[in-house]
């Protein structure tokens, strides 16, 4: 029998118990640094939030193609709207994952500089209440991003602060997965999400409406993570992977095919994300902790995005 994910509880950290909050960022920092995966309760975001999210998302994707294909935008690398079914692949893998998606990240601020990150669309006419729901998500997950940035700047020994400002104004998106049911003529070798590791700092992905995520452990066996509607599933990507020499883990994961073609899946990830200009660059103390040696190359974050949109097929070169 695989082993379970370990289970954090939020309330330890906010907690005005020392105690309990140095449990938090150590058991935070030590399951980054094994598996690079925990799940988290009592994270304070309703449930009726999600659910809403989900009934909206299943609205979206209900529209007829012509009225979705209004929102897709591969200018901007499908970085904001609708990317449609069979578009992305991940890394190494030519067969098209089996999902569309909506993706959208922070609101652009009248009166202040343009930032680096497109500006979001919204599917006002056909589902009005789309951006109400999708953003009030995407505003509480940020929020909460935060404090797992901030348990881990403690953990590594940095200031509360280290890679929340990194993340500040940020690439930051949230992406809301449609997995239609299969039917009788997937292609060949597709599946609904091929095994990949995140591109970004951390990912917390709330609880999806079908179970499917499995996650890789050292011997190559896969974990199943089951479908609580309790937990946020928090792990951590190839970007602090590589700021970190390694020490917190990027770790394959994946979505298999239901055994039913009549199933379909939703879920929703929030992807945190650095912006363009900060160094990636593996950091001594990190490298000393590792084995004395760099692991990972000296890179932007931006650079480092745009070669991965490249490599999973949303930037065509």
């Amino acid at each position: 029998m695989s082993r379970q994910l370990t289970v954090l509880d939020f309330n330890d950290f906010i907690s005005e118990d020392d105690m309990l909050k140095q449990q938090f960022v150590e058991d935070c920092g030590v399951a980054l640094q094994d598996i690079g995966f925990f799940a988290l309760k009592n994270h304070g975001i309703a449930l009726s939030l999600i659910e809403q999210c989900y009934q909206q998302a299943e609205s979206f994707f209900a529209l007829e193609e012509d009225s979705k294909m209004k929102y897709l935008l591969p200018d901007i690398a499908h970085q904001r709207g609708y990317t449609a079914f069979g578009i992305e692949n991940a890394k190494g893998n030519l067969a098209p994952d089996l999902k569309e998606f909506w993706q959208n990240g922070r609101s652009h601020i009248e009166g202040k500089p343009a930032p680096t990150y497109p500006q979001n669309v919204w599917p006002r006419e056909e589902i009005p209440q789309f951006e109400a729901a999708v953003d009030g998500l995407f505003l509480q997950m940020e929020l909460l991003s935060r404090s797992i940035l901030q348990s881990c700047s403690f953990y590594l020994g940095k200031d509360a602060n280290w890679l929340g400002d990194m993340a500040e104004e940020g690439n930051t998106i949230m992406r809301v997965i449609h997995y239609p049911p299969l039917g009788d003529n997937a292609p060949i070798g597709a599946v609904r999400s091929a095994a990949h590791e995140d591109i970004n700092f951390i990912t917390l992905l709330v609880t999806a409406t079908a179970d499917g995520l499995e996650v890789m452990d050292h011997d190559g066996t896969w974990i199943k993570v089951e479908g609580n509607a309790e937990y946020i599933i928090v792990d951590s990507g190839d970007m602090l992977q590589n700021l970190t020499n390694g020490l917190f883990k990027s770790t394959t994961h994946r979505v298999v095919n239901p055994s039913s073609n009549s199933v379909r899946r939703f879920s929703m990830p929030l992807f945190v994300h650095p912006r363009n200009e900060i160094d990636l660059t593996p950091q001594a103390e990190f490298i000393a902790k590792t084995g004395g040696k760099a692991l990972y190359p000296s890179i932007k974050a931006g650079d480092y995005l745009h070669k991965r949109l490249v490599e999973i097929g949303l930037i065509k070169e």
